[in-house]
């Protein structure tokens, strides 16, 4: 089964002003539910991390239109931009429901920001996990007109502190996508024979061809269907390492660098960068190409870091074998990676002992 739900609570009076109005920050909240079926699942029954993303992705689109409209103007749609950090802290298994929840945390004059939870529930004995949680930067597209991006109506916030909190990510998500968008490289195919645990040896690529239940009002890509190839991508890069079960443990930021339209071509392509003890990250790159217009060159449209865990029968982490450098590319990528893990382990442990 799957339900979906619209909750309002709070101040639910509008301030006007003209035509210019402030939506109290807690006005909407989208809440669904989603039971996992066996087709949501790997071999093992855990829930594929592209099936959570793709929920976290359709319930930051709709509460981001749903915001976007609520003022005079064109008719708009939310487009995903990017995805900050997705932590999966727990797994979910076949027979769970998924509960997902998407509030509005931020808005900028053109841009906002959604911060979506996940908790998973056993309907048999009633437990429930916080499964996995995202923020996620959308901009408003016309219906229009796709290149025109319309103004997002600002939000009500609980104090000073934190709207200005909400600023300082959206000026640090900013930057970091300018920086991405600046060091992207071509992905280099692999040897004919490759050695066991190279990172030529894992790398695997998906061909998909853009369809309409794929896209948006717009005829572009919906992000989660992109994210859904890319987590696929990286499942079998972890897979083929390993040879054993494997599991989503995290993405880092996901930038969305150009739009994808319906008809065109996809290449995901997923390598090994980095491992540690018992984690691997995959870098995984999204190639765009038209069947139909010819003088459209294929072009980078998404990229992200992927996090994977192995694991044993019983679902307890297994040791990483290690990864065989063969180029000094892949040695840049590898200590790259090993700077982006340390970063990540020092704000866990900051975060452990803030909670504390």
């Amino acid at each position: 089964f799957t339900s979906i739900t619209c909750c309002l609570w709070g101040d639910t009076s509008l301030s006007y002003e003209k035509e210019s109005f402030i939506i109290p920050r807690c006005l909407l909240l989208v809440f669904f539910s989603k039971l996992m079926r066996p087709d949501d699942s790997n071999l093992a029954g855990n829930v594929h991390g592209g099936i959570i993303l793709k929920m976290i992705e359709e319930a930051g689109c709709i509460i981001g239109t749903r915001h976007c409209n609520v003022q005079n103007g064109d008719r708009c749609l939310a487009a995903l931009v990017r995805v900050e950090k997705t932590e999966f802290l727990s797994p979910m298994f076949i027979g769970e429901v998924a509960h997902v929840t998407a509030e509005i945390t931020f808005t900028s004059k053109h841009s906002l920001e959604v911060q979506v939870k996940v908790i998973g529930e056993n309907v048999l004995t009633g437990a429930k996990k916080l499964a996995s949680k995202a923020a996620l930067w959308y901009v408003p597209c016309s219906l229009k007109n796709v290149e025109k991006i319309m103004e997002v109506p600002p939000i009500k916030y609980a104090s000073a502190e934190q709207e200005e909190e909400g600023r300082k990510r959206y000026e640090a998500q900013k930057m970091e996508r300018m920086e991405t968008k600046a060091r992207i490289e071509e992905a280099v195919a692999p040897p004919a024979n490759p050695e066991q645990h190279t990172v030529g040896f894992s790398q695997s690529s998906l061909i998909h061809l853009v369809g309409p239940s794929d896209c948006t009002l717009h005829d572009y890509v919906h992000g989660g269907a992109t994210m859904k190839l890319m987590d696929e991508v990286a499942g079998i890069v972890a897979a083929r390492h390993c040879n054993t079960n494997i599991v989503t443990a995290s993405v880092d930021a996901i930038n969305f660098h150009r739009k994808i339209k319906k008809g065109c071509v996809l290449t995901v392509t997923g390598r090994l960068t980095f491992i540690s003890n018992k984690s691997m990250e995959i870098e995984v790159m999204v190639d765009a190409s038209s069947m139909v217009e010819a003088e459209m060159r294929k072009y980078r449209a998404v990229t992200a870091f992927f996090t994977y865990i192995s694991l044993d029968k019983d679902n307890k982490p297994l040791p990483v074998p290690s990864l065989k450098i063969e180029s000094e590319d892949e040695q840049r990528r590898f200590d790259e990676g090993k700077a982006r893990y340390l970063q990540n382990k020092a704000k866990r442990l900051s975060n452990n002992q803030g909670q504390q």
